[in-house]
């Protein structure tokens, strides 16, 4: 008896620290889009988020670049490519709300923000 309650407890301690990782992950995973957004990488921030299951409408507030939104980097680093993809999948509302900060980027990230709130 003294052994059963002995090896659940110890399988019980085990199951709990197992699901610490994911919140170590989160800054990885901000890192990375960061990186593709400022490599204008398009296929590849597409892959990395499939492969873990990422939406960036679920993501786009909480991750940071520089002390700016995915959005606003992309505009200030010139990622036209990795921008607009982000302009399609965002809703329009935060779209609109972020076309000021997008004004400083390239003219075809202009365009394309300008084209999704006003469609």
């Amino acid at each position: 008896m003294k052994k059963l309650l002995l090896a659940s407890t110890i399988t019980a301690l085990t199951l709990t620290f197992t699901f610490n990782a994911p919140t170590a992950q989160a800054a990885n995973i901000a890192q990375s889009l960061c990186d593709y957004v400022a490599a204008d990488d398009k296929k590849r921030m597409r892959s990395f988020l499939k492969s873990h299951k990422l939406k960036i409408r679920s993501i786009f507030d909480g991750v940071q670049c520089n002390g700016q939104n995915l959005l606003e980097f992309a505009a200030t680093s010139g990622s036209v490519e990795t921008g607009s993809l982000m302009i399609s999948k965002l809703p329009k509302k935060v779209v609109s709300a972020n076309l000021a900060l997008i004004q400083t980027g390239s003219q075809p990230l202009i365009d394309a923000a300008n084209d999704r709130v006003s469609s």
